[in-house]
């Protein structure tokens, strides 16, 4: 992000602060309860958000080199994603063109070669089909013709990009916007290490999980004894891009960083942010890490969704730091603990802790409890209030998509 946008962001959190104001909506909506419980309506949200829309998949980092590859089996097929010996990235049905067997079932490794565990028919990292064993006895089989079903797929602003559809069209620039475009490209995500993954498997609808990240109106209620820590409730800088958007909140290190020259002021310690890419996607930016969920439904239970979570350090942003700055390293045993007036540097450990604590234990646990409720069909509707923006934005859009009305206003009687 450029520096003057950080300093604009920066400003507004501390104006807030200094005014106990937040980002205003302008009215507060009435959120029927069906659309986390309706099996109809979850069919008709795959069709046109996973099945018929592109889809982010990982960051660049995750593969960083020729002959880096990993699977994705959320999509409703088995992809397998490559970078082939010239740096491209592809994007292939995860299927030996014999009889359909599984290439590998590794979530990721390093290899210039698939060979079938099947019968040992052999690709290339390009998909193509580089050896049939004993192709003598097997019959004549034109190889040209029989390389890895590739789907369509697009590398930019570091996002690896796929279309679940043959025929399908990318267009990273259109679906992000100009503007986003450019903030992402300034983040140099090519740049970032890729430090691990894993997996929140709940039993909540998967626009339930989205919105667990669409406020911070709930932080000193729910996390009181742990991002509270971390971050001021309440106070929170949005913005719309198109369907994307993007809410930062006041970390608790904005205390002592609004007392330091602007040309010193740093967005990734000031803040923490959560970026939503269209359809699915959490961008979290913390500490000098940024943290990518990707959230899949359950077409089986529209009450189930998984979030596959992945860290990524980003060390051009700690080096553009003066090395003379204090800073305290977070690890998963001091992360909520450790003194809010120096710089708060994460490692993988405390990310992976802030995770499972506040997401998965406080933030995804409460949603299941929602969920409970909206399935009991006793509730009719929820409401987002006026400093939730990024809710109304959300299902607003989605509803859009699906030809479906605006979320109603709501006014006390």
């Amino acid at each position: 992000m450029k520096q003057s946008m950080q300093v604009e962001v920066i400003k507004e959190l501390i104006h807030q602060m200094d005014t106990k104001t937040t980002c205003d909506a302008g009215r507060v909506v009435i959120s029927p309860t069906s659309v986390y419980t309706d099996a109809a309506l979850a069919e008709r949200e795959w069709k046109a958000f996973f099945e018929q829309h592109a889809q982010v998949i990982g960051l660049s980092p995750e593969l960083p080199r020729a002959g880096s590859y990993f699977t994705n089996s959320d999509l409703g097929m088995p992809i397998l994603a490559t970078r082939d010996k010239d740096g491209k990235f592809h994007a292939f049905i995860n299927a030996c063109r014999h009889r359909g067997a599984q290439l590998t079932d590794e979530a990721r490794g390093e290899k210039n070669r698939f060979i079938c565990p099947f019968h040992s028919w052999t690709y290339s990292a390009d998909g193509r089909l580089m050896g049939i064993r004993q192709s003598e006895m097997f019959g004549e089989v034109d190889k040209a013709c029989h390389n890895l079903i590739e789907l369509p797929s697009q590398e930019k602003y570091g996002f690896l990009v796929v279309h679940p559809q043959l025929d399908g069209v990318i267009d990273i620039d259109a679906l992000l916007g100009p503007e986003l475009a450019a903030e992402f490209d300034s983040w140099q995500f090519d740049q970032c290490e890729f430090l691990g993954e894993s997996t929140i498997d709940k039993a909540l609808n998967w626009k339930l999980a989205n919105d667990t990240f669409g406020e911070n109106y709930h932080f000193s209620s729910l996390h009181k004894d742990t991002l509270i820590n971390l971050a001021h409730s309440d106070y929170a800088s949005y913005r719309e891009y198109g369907r994307n958007h993007r809410i930062c909140t006041a970390s608790r290190f904005l205390d002592t960083m609004r007392h330091q020259p602007e040309s010193e002021w740093n967005f990734s310690f000031a803040s923490i942010a959560a970026y939503y890419i269209f359809p699915n996607i959490q961008l979290v930016f913390v500490g000098g890490m940024v943290i990518m969920v990707r959230i899949y439904p359950d077409r089986q239970n529209v009450a189930h969704s998984i979030s596959r979570v992945s860290h990524f350090g980003m060390p051009h942003v700690k080096a553009a730091l003066s090395s003379d700055a204090p800073a305290t390293t977070l690890k998963a045993d001091n992360v909520y603990s450790a003194d809010p007036t120096a710089r708060m540097e994460f490692d993988v450990t405390a990310a992976i802790e802030l995770l499972v604590s506040t997401v998965e234990h406080e933030d995804y646990a409460a949603a299941e409890k929602t969920q409970i409720a909206a399935s009991s069909g006793k509730l009719e509707h929820f409401l987002f209030g006026r400093n939730e923006p990024a809710l109304h934005h959300f299902h607003n859009n989605y509803r859009a998509v699906l030809g479906d009305a605006p979320l109603e206003e709501y006014r006390a009687a």
